[in-house]
């Protein structure tokens, strides 16, 4: 059987069969940056497509709920912002 350390260092760190920590890492910061913020805009835009549709559907059928679902159409891009800010400190 294989043990849950070894097997978390190996897909974890580089030229690792061992839990090391002083190994290298398995991507740099700058690609993991990139791989957090695109996991994030993918997220976004999947929870924007079923939020956008009922919008239009209740616009469609009541003109007051233009703004309740503007603002629920633009709440999942604030995941992608808050992606972008955190990427920002953690370059700093």
């Amino acid at each position: 059987m294989i043990d849950p350390t070894t097997l978390f260092a190996v897909v974890l760190q580089n030229n690792s069969t061992a839990p090391v920590v002083t190994s290298d890492p398995a991507m740099p910061a700058a690609a993991a940056a990139a791989l957090t913020v695109g996991l994030a805009a993918l997220g976004a835009g999947y929870a924007e497509r079923g939020i956008g549709a009922a919008a239009v559907g209740a616009v469609a059928e009541d003109d007051d709920m233009f703004g309740r679902g503007l603002i629920l159409t633009v709440l999942p891009e604030t995941q992608v912002i808050l992606a972008l800010v955190v990427v920002f400190l953690v370059a700093l």
